[in-house]
């Protein structure tokens, strides 16, 4: 069984969700410390000035764990949902899903960032890109140890014995621990995406999902994982003998 665990990001961009279609688990990692200025409650979106973030205001308190971070009030939502409006309204796909961005943004008062990101990223994969990929939360789990030691255990007690990393956590993880408990690791290489019809040229692969989905619909898939079918090559991943280059989510 293949397992992948990771903090949840805020509209993630379209890698997270190809190593969400590579395992048949997919934790959501989000009772570990909260990294400010990080993905969790940020990302970007293509404009006429090139990419630009938008930024969920989530205060300055730093000795928290990500599920702990609550989201305020005031007008972020609807300034993200204006943003998300202005510069995707003319693309092909985006009436297909406005109605969920005004749920998700006008009708709904979300009180923490994680219920926040885990209800888009599953919406996301499961809804729009038809992705079958089991979702759990780590703390449905009883966890020992710190970093790769409790990664570790999370990781066997969920039963798999592949476990699909991002290459940033080669800075960390244990291996030979991991080998040792008979799991398999394997880092994801977010390399060789295909580009699609995107907006504001020059093309750029660092925007949230819902720049693909805008864009290409229920074509999106093949510009994230689809494209390796039709060349009849294997999923970019590798071994743990290979260094790879940290992308930037995930």
């Amino acid at each position: 069984m293949k397992a992948a665990v990771i903090q949840s990001n805020y509209i993630p961009w379209k890698g997270y969700f190809d190593i969400i279609h590579d395992v048949d688990l997919f934790i959501f990692y989000d009772d570990i410390q909260y990294t400010k200025n990080d993905w969790r409650n940020r990302n970007k979106i293509k404009t006429d000035q090139g990419p630009r973030w938008m930024t969920i205001p989530t205060g300055s308190q730093s000795n928290r764990l990500i599920h702990e971070v609550e989201l305020p009030g005031g007008t972020w939502r609807r300034d993200h949902f204006r943003k998300i409006e202005m510069y995707y309204r003319k693309t092909p796909y985006y009436n297909r899903y406005k109605s969920f961005l005004e749920y998700v943004y006008l009708d709904q008062s979300w009180k923490h960032l994680s219920k926040l990101n885990h209800f888009l990223i599953r919406t996301i994969a499961q809804e729009f890109l038809g992705i079958k990929t089991k979702f759990a939360d780590s703390r449905e789990y009883d966890l020992k140890g710190q970093k790769s030691e409790r990664l570790l255990d999370l990781v066997s007690q969920a039963g798999a014995d592949v476990y699909f990393s991002g290459p940033a956590a080669r800075s960390y993880l244990d291996e030979a621990a991991f080998r040792q408990a008979g799991i398999e690791v394997v880092y994801k290489d977010y390399t060789g995406y295909p580009e699609y019809d995107q907006r504001y040229p020059p093309f750029c692969h660092q925007v949230s999902i819902l720049d693909l989905l805008f864009n290409c619909g229920d074509e999106a898939g093949k510009y994230i994982w689809g494209w390796r079918s039709r060349k009849g090559t294997a999923p970019p991943v590798e071994s743990t003998r290979s260094v790879i280059e940290a992308p930037a989510q995930g």
